[in-house]
């Protein structure tokens, strides 16, 4: 009776060990490593460097290899087709070369931009489709209204990560509608109902809005996105992070969760200013219950247009609960 005793313990013991092992491995200590970038254009120098088989990635592929998730925000059609839209000063389109380029470095890529519809509809379509036959998934963009709102779902380590991309730069002319492709609009309520969807309908553990807007080489947010960012937040985003202004803007911490408003340029040619030629690159540490930690790589960009790190400029918070 002692030995079947003993052993009974022993099986309820190894049966114990086994179910904390299992709950250990699903708790939310696992972390995802994710890395953001701001704005990436590969049209102009940048692309020359790459037809002559010049990465202009190069300097920070060390600091995208070590994250679990890459993303960066595609500033750019990439096509063969179309024609540049009349009247818009700065139009960007990159030859489908780039395309291998971005796959080495990124997991996904965000089209809600105000360049993406550069080279018209049938341009963006082409993009849609070259992305697709390269492997590369993308967000905030899509063949009709529906699709461009519907978020990209990236599972790591159990951690099931929402990416939504939305742009609110004009011309709203490259907006998606019910039968036409374009970018997913900001309008507060869509976006708002997109994040709780999100949680509800993809059972998405991290919700992540990554925006264009703000306005251009200003240093600080504005009301406008200071007012979304926390009604995002309030609906149930994790974090928000933001880009367009060719500038890095404020951190902000709003119920306990961060704000990124612009990450700044990342890969990018033409500016003179120290500003417009400083980026940041993102770090977050993510698990089931949301955003861990987070640290910024400073990146400066040289005259073709790629990011080379700055390490002593580095910064870094861990967030409390």
């Amino acid at each position: 009776m002692n030995l079947c005793m003993a052993l009974g313990r022993v099986c309820w013991a190894w049966v114990f060990s086994a179910w904390v092992w299992s709950a250990c491995a699903q708790s939310p200590a696992t972390t995802v490593s994710m890395i953001f970038v701001g704005d990436l254009m590969l049209a102009e120098t940048p692309g020359q460097l790459i037809a002559r088989g010049v990465d202009p990635l190069r300097h920070v592929a060390p600091l995208l290899r070590e994250a679990d998730v890459r993303i960066a925000n595609l500033e750019t059609v990439v096509a063969r087709s179309g024609q540049a839209v009349p009247n818009k000063i700065y139009t960007f389109r990159a030859h489908p070369r780039v395309l291998p380029v971005l796959k080495r470095h990124f997991d996904a890529v965000s089209l809600a931009n105000n360049h993406t519809g550069d080279f018209g509809r049938v341009a963006l379509t082409e993009m849609l489709s070259l992305l697709h036959e390269a492997g590369l998934p993308w967000f905030g963009d899509g063949l009709d209204l529906a699709r461009a709102h519907r978020p990209l779902i990236i599972e790591r380590k159990g951690v099931r990560i929402a990416l939504l991309g939305y742009n609110e730069f004009f011309p709203r002319s490259f907006e998606a509608d019910h039968d036409r492709a374009g970018v997913a609009w900001s309008d507060d309520e869509r976006v708002v109902r997109d994040i709780r969807l999100a949680r509800t309908h993809d059972r998405a553990d991290v919700v992540i809005p990554f925006m264009h807007w703000g306005v251009e080489y200003e240093p600080l947010a504005s009301e406008r996105q200071r007012r979304l960012a926390r009604r995002m937040i309030d609906a149930g985003a994790d974090v928000v992070i933001g880009t367009h202004p060719h500038v890095t803007q404020e951190i902000e911490t709003y119920r306990g969760k961060p704000i990124f408003y612009s990450l700044g340029n990342f890969v990018f040619d033409g500016f003179t200013r120290t500003e417009e030629n400083t980026g940041w690159m993102l770090r977050l540490q993510v698990d089931r219950s949301g955003v861990r930690q987070w640290g910024v790589h400073v990146v400066r960009i040289d005259h073709q247009g790629s990011p080379q790190h700055r390490p002593a400029m580095d910064f870094s918070a861990e967030m409390t609960r």
